[in-house]
């Protein structure tokens, strides 16, 4: 049997996910990395994106909103501002969300109305994280 890690995902409203896995694939501003039990000592800043675990032989995903990452002695936690699992996520919310995100982006484009681009981009990638991890959720 392979040597697990401890998993845990902790929003602001508390602990998403604490469990022992085999793998961790999280997006990370300096690109994805992936975690494996006895990994060395790091930290990293998260971006919003996909992060997903196995255990044993299931993948699971989540949407997580900007955080942060501390591995060390065989534990993995994420602080983030948030983690959604694709069963939570309401898809036609996000696709409106993302429509409303591209709308704002493409007027901050032409200069006719002064929107934060930032905000904006960050609203575009919450919607297509979600949206990634809900479409990941359907049966196949």
């Amino acid at each position: 049997m392979a040597e697990k890690l401890q998993l845990e995902v902790v929003t602001p409203k508390g602990a998403v996910v604490s469990e022992a896995v085999d793998l961790v694939t999280a997006p990370g501003y300096a690109g994805e990395f992936g975690i494996l039990a006895n990994h060395a000592p790091f930290l990293s800043t998260i971006k919003i994106g996909v992060l997903n675990y196995k255990k044993d032989a299931q993948v699971e995903d989540l949407m997580v909103s900007g955080g942060f990452c501390e591995v060390s002695n065989n534990k993995v936690t994420f602080l983030v501002e948030s983690a959604e699992r694709g069963a939570e996520i309401d898809v036609d919310r996000a696709l409106r969300a993302k429509e409303r995100a591209e709308k704002r982006l493409a007027e901050a484009m032409t200069q006719r109305e002064k929107i934060d681009r930032t905000r904006a981009e960050a609203a575009m990638q919450r919607a297509l994280s979600r949206l990634r991890v809900a479409e990941r959720r359907k049966p196949k």
